[in-house]
């Protein structure tokens, strides 16, 4: 079985961002970039799988400009197998992102396709469900657990009243939540022997697909401070304050 994993560049989870001058976007000029987290969960799972002997190959995939090679010799550091690259100098938007991974589905041929539920950069929790609905696949959202056998993924999900479990038939996506596992230390051989490895380019032209963006971003602003906290002397005045300035009662 082959599996592939989308990767993502963004920013470092540990970076606190800031809003350009022009509130045109965050700006991102010589801030730390890293793979999102998730994406390393889901690279994490695929690995564990092969090791299993239920995967016999793990691709990564990543969509954006030249730079995003480095995010891919982190995934072969994890233990990918190869790694492909769509360049791509323009915003990509999630849906634009999808039909990019579709194309890749299509060429590749693989039965699975593991995703971070979501990027950390922007939250949108939608190219995964969007790459299902393109394909054609079953898909299981926000795995905490993930087994396959005979051709069926199980796969434990986190819902408001517990867990859940669905059963989905390959080929099928699944997108990774943050207790599916723990990603593994990146060596320093595994670094040395991923920078060695050849990473296959390819473009959006060459895969048929528009990747325009749909969608304008108007204007990026930060989040307005928060006012500091009120001591209040007893339920009484909490109660009026409530009512009458924060008007929630």
């Amino acid at each position: 079985m082959k599996v592939l994993v989308p990767v993502k560049r963004v920013v470092d989870f540990n970076v606190k961002v800031h809003v350009k001058s022009d509130h045109s976007g965050v700006d991102v000029a010589n801030a730390k970039m890293s793979m999102n987290p998730f994406d390393e969960i889901a690279i994490e799972e695929a690995v564990r799988l092969k090791e299993k002997g239920v995967a016999q190959e793990v691709v990564a995939v990543s969509c954006g400009v030249q730079a995003c090679q480095e995010t891919l010799r982190t995934a072969l550091a994890l233990g990918a197998d190869r790694a492909l690259l769509v360049l791509a100098e323009t915003e990509l938007q999630p849906l634009a992102v999808a039909k990019l991974l579709a194309a890749v589905v299509r060429r590749e041929a693989p039965e699975l396709a593991i995703l971070g539920k979501q990027a950390i950069d922007d939250d949108a929790n939608q190219t995964g469900q969007m790459l299902a609905a393109l394909l054609g696949w079953g898909q299981a959202t926000f795995a905490s657990k993930v087994e396959i056998d005979s051709g069926v993924a199980r796969v434990t999900r986190e819902v408001d009243g517990g867990l859940e479990t669905l059963t989905v038939k390959l080929p099928a996506v699944i997108t990774t939540d943050l207790r599916l596992n723990e990603p593994r230390y990146v060596t320093l051989p595994n670094i040395m022997k991923a920078k060695k490895k050849s990473i296959e380019s390819l473009t959006p032209e060459a895969l048929g697909v528009d990747v325009a963006p749909r969608l304008e971003t108007l204007e990026v602003v930060e989040p307005a401070p928060r006012s500091a906290g009120v001591m209040v002397p007893d339920v009484a005045a909490l109660v009026d304050k409530l009512k009458n300035e924060a008007k929630v009662i």
